[in-house]
């Protein structure tokens, strides 16, 4: 399993030790959630605050914009230093434009679906795709508790990659906690996003080497 700490979770007023904490505990992605009190409901950080966590971590990040228009924003997420930039399928009209921009700018293009979409809605696009994140809470808190109708849409998921050849990670974010994970890991998922479960522990080492060892 690929464990990837949700910056969201973290400690803001000692940012970088929160960051060098997940690192130091065995993380290896940093997911970061960019919202716009639009297509969710709630602001948190933008681009100035991705690229100061760029120049304090050696991790690899995955940008997540909860936007309307992140078409828009490619270039900037590319000036932040991210590996991987996911879009929301609901916010964009043009899917597979933004997926060619994405891999055009030199990043990894992941796709987001809200847990009342279906899977089907990516099998034209699944094979161009590099990451599929499926939300497992209504994205725009933290927090939330796990939809357990997710654990059949990564099943479902894993299908539709397996048909189609597609070499797309699984990713799930949202309630993800030691309650949750193995049954989330079963299903099929490859990559834990997880806040409150890493960021707030007391041994942030020993929830990310279980999350690993699923």
């Amino acid at each position: 399993m690929i464990v990837a700490p949700s910056l969201l979770a973290a400690d803001f007023a000692r940012l970088e030790e929160s960051v060098k904490t997940v690192e130091r505990a065995g993380a290896d992605w940093l997911h970061c959630d960019v919202m716009d009190g639009v297509f969710v409901p709630n602001i948190s950080f933008g681009f100035p605050v991705i690229k100061a966590v760029a120049g304090i971590t050696e991790l690899p990040l995955d940008v997540h914009l909860m936007i309307v228009n992140p078409d828009r924003y490619v270039g900037a997420v590319r000036d932040c230093g991210a590996m991987m930039m996911n879009v929301h399928q609901e916010a964009c009209t043009h899917l597979h434009r933004t997926v060619q921009s994405i891999h055009d700018a030199g990043m990894k293009a992941g796709v987001t679906l809200n847990p009342a979409t279906p899977v089907c809605m990516l099998e034209d696009i699944i094979a161009d795709v590099d990451m599929v994140l499926l939300m497992s809470v209504n994205p725009g808190f933290g927090g939330q508790t796990f939809i357990e109708h997710t654990l059949a849409k990564i099943r479902n998921l894993r299908e539709l990659i397996v048909r189609s050849g597609s070499k797309a990670l699984i990713e799930v974010d949202g309630g993800i906690n030691s309650a949750t994970a193995p049954a989330v890991a079963q299903a099929g998922a490859d990559v834990f996003v997880a806040g409150s479960a890493v960021f707030r522990s007391e041994n942030p080492a020993e929830i990310i080497q279980s999350f690993k060892s699923l």
